[in-house]
């Protein structure tokens, strides 16, 4: 069996837009039965202290708890790890690692936005972690 493939979803407070990018890489990684052969590394370089009340509430209408996720930062090292990066467009993330695909996905933040707003976001990202999977992972 090859090595997993590694996912890192980063944006400054981890608290938003890339832990929605976690819970569906999850989400995506159960439904295709890729247990062992996905990892995801998610985190932030500011970590918030919690996920914004308005991620919890849009993802808890898919049926996606996320209350319970804590911010956390995350190292240069783990990134380095990663076959592919996604920024959140808020990043300031330099990786200098071969074999790291880095792609900024320039998303709006969805704090202090209005419910609408947050679901427009939240649909374009499980659009963008559903078509990565499938960059991967389609040929099956």
């Amino acid at each position: 069996m090859s090595d997993p493939v590694r996912f890192g979803f980063v944006c400054v407070q981890n608290a938003g837009r890339s832990q929605m990018s976690t819970a569906f890489a999850e989400r995506e990684r159960d439904r295709r039965g890729l247990g062992g052969r996905v990892e995801i590394v998610t985190g932030g370089t500011h970590p918030a202290d919690h996920v914004h009340d308005g991620v919890v509430e849009t993802m808890r209408e898919l049926g996606v708890d996320v209350s319970d996720r804590t911010p956390r930062e995350v190292s240069t090292e783990e990134l380095e790890s990663c076959d592919v990066v996604a920024t959140m467009g808020c990043s300031t993330l330099e990786l200098d690692a071969d074999g790291v695909d880095v792609r900024d996905w320039a998303l709006e933040d969805p704090d202090g936005k209005d419910a609408e707003r947050v679901r427009e976001i939240r649909g374009d990202i499980e659009s963008r972690v559903s078509a990565l999977f499938d960059e991967y992972f389609d040929e099956e």
